[in-house]
């Protein structure tokens, strides 16, 4: 059956696409440009031709031009492409911006956005955005822009950029190394589109339209870039980018006094072709400057972490996009990091040295090669491993691609080691192949996939299969998804956090847009997810029935009935207490309901709160979470996140409060200098975490950290281990 429904699906993608989009707006490139990038828009250059205006209106509706003018332009010279903007303001009121951090972002603060597609195969682009700051923030954007969450601000790069703020508008000037972005050699026209938030009109705007049921990142919906004459090569293509750490720790835990550590090292990036990128690093330094936010973990599996380390990010998608969120057969944080199980946090397993090629070869074809060595860590039982990663990935039709991978481990020291830790064992292979649909119009999208997995030893269903389809339109929306992850599928190097199951997951919804003042969308769906396999027959049901409430101040409302069914196959205690556990076929029927409200984020003060109650195991499951914050100006935020369970089991089992706190405060006293301190206790690793760090940015891309880090046991704030960090990176352009 799981066969006949995957050939049914392929021959409907395969029937599915059409010719691709043609942009229904153009934009000429102004050669010969001399400009001085400080926002005035006073050079010669600026007064020639024509400016590009009549933005359409995305928020709160999208059938009706954008009532805040914008204006835009764009000229090159041999090294840069230029991009003016004229942002007209008619309104009193102060911008709002979260931060005079790099990298802002969100819906709700003021700022312009290009996007740029120069291989116009609306599958991979890049973002640049300013704000009236000033501040600048860049990206990668991959799988075509269908989900908010293909947007990547992690990576980092060399671009100029600033902004004046006038009487009645704001300006913008923005030069983009042609050095920056990978484009074909030869190129005469390229994929563009601009968009504008202005948080006063409470409007968001793009100049090519976007359906407002689609992200505005959407590569589907741009219009045309177009040069005078073809580009050539951009020159040597060369960036050194050297790092010199040094600091001491002292675990307390293991009776260990300070010890100090200095290491250099560094990565190149050398540009083999305009559109080819060879990355390379010796003892690199991947230890994060920035904790991740922690997490309660009430579910029997492991929880996901996303990468936002340099390294692994331009290209990233030719590795890490194959399979679904659940069954992925590569995530590079397995390479260089582990967890101490002691505290809950990240530590770092030496990286020898690594290389990685990856971009186009030409219009229709993309690969990545990846190898990294990593060294041996007696502390944490892992022996020095070999990865190596091959993508191949094939354009076809409109925006629609098929992906081939091939996963490698293998052990250098022969070493035996603890196969239950999640991505130890020995040498492992894995082999995957991915169909990813996308239609030119945005209304399809979906993938279909399988991976199988090569050990040591014989195996039974060492496979991953998937396939889901979904349709988008202005109120309709549907999806359909079915899993199979066999029982000996064994992705070393992934992240699978479960095995041996089937799946099926249908969803269907309905949007409605009334004529308010005060709403702008009701949406209205049904989720129904499956579970099953052969061993135990069904094991989870998930039931939701959704209500969410968008209101035109950016605020929404959610509201779900929820009904679960869970049957343990492995014992297991939500609390975490292994003196009682449910026993394997152990099962659970389990109703309640989940509310959630997100307030207007332009206000200085502005929360997002949400309520669990309900049925859980045996018992029952009180959640309260959220996240507080108040924002003076650009220069400083406070924040609290929380989380808050209260769980009531039977039968003897005990009951446990679980907590998770993280106060944070963020100042930022320039566009260069910045300090913040991330307070988290939690309760379930018992486990209190301070991370205080202190940032200059002292040109492009380069940047001074102090970091100070300590690690308590809750009780007598006993302490586990500390560390004092400095660490300064250089971006070197030769």
């Amino acid at each position: 059956m799981p066969r006949l429904i995957a050939l049914l699906l392929c021959s409907l993608f395969l029937a599915l696409h059409g010719l691709a989009q043609q942009p229904d707006r153009s934009l000429q490139v102004l050669s010969g440009a001399e400009v001085r990038v400080d926002g005035r828009l006073d050079e010669p250059v600026w007064q020639q031709g024509q400016w590009s205006g009549k933005f359409w209106q995305y928020f709160p509706f999208d059938s009706t031009l954008a009532v805040s003018r914008t204006e835009v332009k764009t000229a090159r010279d041999e090294q840069y492409l230029y991009v003016a903007a004229i942002l007209y303001d008619s309104l009193p009121g102060e911008y709002v911006t979260q931060s005079l951090r790099r990298d802002f972002q969100g819906e709700t603060v003021d700022g312009f956005a290009v996007i740029l597609d120069p291989f116009q195969d609306q599958t991979n682009g890049f973002f640049f955005a300013i704000n009236p700051f000033g501040v600048l923030s860049e990206g990668l954007i991959a799988n075509g822009g269908e989900n908010p969450e293909d947007l990547d601000l992690s990576w980092d790069n060399i671009w100029k950029g600033e902004a004046q703020r006038n009487a009645n508008s704001w300006t913008v000037e923005i030069a983009i190394p042609f050095k920056t972005l990978r484009f074909p050699e030869g190129s005469r026209e390229w994929n563009i589109n601009f968009y504008r938030t202005d948080t006063k009109y409470n409007e968001r705007a793009a100049w090519s339209r976007v359906p407002r049921q689609l992200p505005l990142i959407n590569l589907a919906f741009t219009g045309s870039l177009r040069w005078t004459e073809p580009l050539g090569k951009p020159g040597s293509n060369v960036s050194l980018i050297p790092f010199a750490a040094g600091g001491g720790s002292r675990d307390y835990l293991g009776g260990e006094d300070w010890q100090g550590h200095l290491s250099t090292g560094g990565d190149a990036k050398i540009a083999i072709t305009p559109s080819l990128n060879l990355d390379l690093t010796i003892n690199p330094d991947f230890s994060q400057v920035e904790v991740d936010v922690q997490q309660t973990n009430l579910d029997r599996f492991e929880i996901f972490f996303p990468e936002r380390r340099q390294f692994f990010l331009e290209n990233g998608d030719l590795f890490a996009s194959f399979g679904f969120d659940n069954a992925r057969p590569f995530f590079s944080r397995r390479i260089g990091v582990a967890i101490d199980s002691a505290t809950g946090q990240n530590v770092q397993n030496r990286i020898w040295l690594g290389a990685r090629l990856s971009g186009r070869l030409d219009e229709n074809w993309r690969v990545g090669l990846m190898n990294m060595q990593t060294a041996q860590d007696p502390i944490i039982n892992q022996p020095s491993y070999n990865y190596t990663v091959a993508a191949v990935q094939r354009q076809v039709f409109a925006r629609s691609n098929i992906s081939a991978i091939l996963v490698n481990k293998a052990n250098f020291d022969g070493q035996p080691v603890d196969v239950a830790q999640p991505g130890d064992g020995s040498n492992s292979q894995l082999l995957g192949l991915d169909y990813n649909l996308a239609s030119a119009d945005g209304r399809w999208n979906g993938k279909i996939y399988y991976h199988h997995s090569v050990d040591e030893g014989q195996q039974e269903q060492p496979f991953s299969h998937g396939a889901t389809i979904n349709y988008n339109t202005l109120r309709f929306f549907a999806s359909w998804t079915h899993q199979i992850v066999g029982r000996d599928f064994d992705a070393k190097v992934g992240f699978v956090p479960r095995t041996d199951f089937q799946r099926i997951n249908p969803v269907v919804g309905y949007n409605i847009y009334p004529q308010s003042k005060w709403i702008n969308r009701h949406t209205f769906s049904l989720s129904n997810n499956i579970i099953w396999n052969e061993q135990w027959g069904m094991t989870d049901y998930n039931f939701a029935l959704n209500y969410n409430l968008d209101f035109q101040n950016t605020s929404n409302f959610t509201f779900s009935l929820l009904s679960n069914y869970v049957k343990l196959f492995f014992p297991f205690n939500p609390t975490g207490s292994t003196e009682q556990l449910f026993l394997p076929g152990d099962d659970f029927d389990q109703t309640g309901f989940l509310a959630a409200y997100q307030a207007d984020q332009r206000k200085p003060f502005f929360y997002r709160l949400q309520l669990i109650s309900g049925g859980f195991f045996n018992g029952n499951l009180r959640q309260l979470s959220g996240q507080l914050n108040y924002r003076y100006r650009q220069y400083a935020t406070l924040a609290m996140n929380f989380n808050v369970n209260r769980i009531d089991l039977k039968e003897g089992f005990e009951d446990a409060t679980l907590l998770l706190f993280g106060p944070r405060v963020d100042l930022t006293f320039s566009k260069s200098v910045f300090f913040s301190t991330f307070v988290q206790y939690n309760s379930q690793f018992d486990n209190i975490n301070i991370n205080s760090r202190l940032q200059w940015r002292f040109r492009p891309v380069s940047d001074i950290f102090v970091v100070y880090s300590d690690n308590y046991f809750p009780e007598m704030l006993q302490p586990k281990n500390r560390a004092l960090v400095f660490k300064m990176t250089y971006w070197l352009n030769l």
